[in-house]
């Protein structure tokens, strides 16, 4: 096992020999495993596989204008993360008041990154989600296609639009990607969300009140879950 995870296991949760835990490999597979040895070094026994298989059944990924505070960039990884997301983008936005600069963006990003792999062992994912940077609106358009793209519009909750994101998640099936695209805190221009639209990207209201830049993400995941596990489980 790797270093940082045998230290967490045997260091900080006191595992012994004969504890039982859960591993999940490359494969995203999650297999039953016994501690067999603590020193020199730390090593386990598979005893077999779980068939747990907790993930959204299409790929789902977020990108998110940069908040202006480092609290929300964390929040939105961390319960995004509980919540399934597979990919979370952050992109400088026209109306981003913060800014990653180079030199600093890597050690964010980083942290961002074991934010993400931490929520995604306490909630029992197959999948650490991965964190990406964009410097532009158009490197995002560019470097991130998905089978279906939206974009959380708020003119169209106040134009009573409620029916676009629905319509686009039923249409979503297994093997199908999504990609939500949301603004910082002043939210997106209109140039930009002309030129998404542009692009193919749907604009989607997400009900009639108006949400934080922390909140309409963690929104849109639980209507992913909601729709495409929930509703889609009790129809079978």
């Amino acid at each position: 096992m790797p270093d940082d995870i045998s230290h967490h296991l045997v260091t900080v949760l006191r595992a012994q020999i004969g504890t039982r835990f859960e591993l999940v490999f490359n494969d995203h597979q999650c297999y039953l495993a016994e501690l067999t040895s603590t020193a020199p070094t730390v090593s386990a026994t598979i005893i077999h596989a779980l068939g747990r298989n907790p993930e959204l059944p299409v790929h789902t990924g977020i990108a998110c204008g940069i908040p202006k505070t480092k609290e929300k960039p964390e929040m939105i990884v961390q319960k995004g993360t509980e919540v399934g997301v597979q990919q979370i983008i952050f992109f400088d936005a026209e109306r981003s008041i913060s800014h990653w600069q180079g030199n600093k963006r890597a050690r964010k990003l980083a942290r961002l990154q074991k934010i993400a792999n931490s929520a995604a062992e306490q909630s029992h994912r197959n999948v650490q989600p991965q964190i990406y940077y964009c410097d532009s609106l158009k490197e995002l358009l560019n470097s991130y296609p998905a089978t279906h793209r939206l974009v959380a519009w708020e003119e169209s909750a106040k134009q009573g639009e409620t029916s676009a994101l629905v319509k686009v998640l039923r249409q979503t099936t297994i093997g199908e990607s999504l990609l939500a695209i949301f603004g910082p805190e002043g939210g997106l221009s209109s140039e930009e969300v002309a030129t998404m639209e542009s692009q193919g990207v749907i604009p989607v209201g997400l009900g009639p009140r108006i949400l934080r830049t922390e909140t309409a993400p963690l929104y849109f995941l639980s209507a992913v879950s909601v729709i495409t596990e929930l509703v889609s489980s009790d129809k079978k």
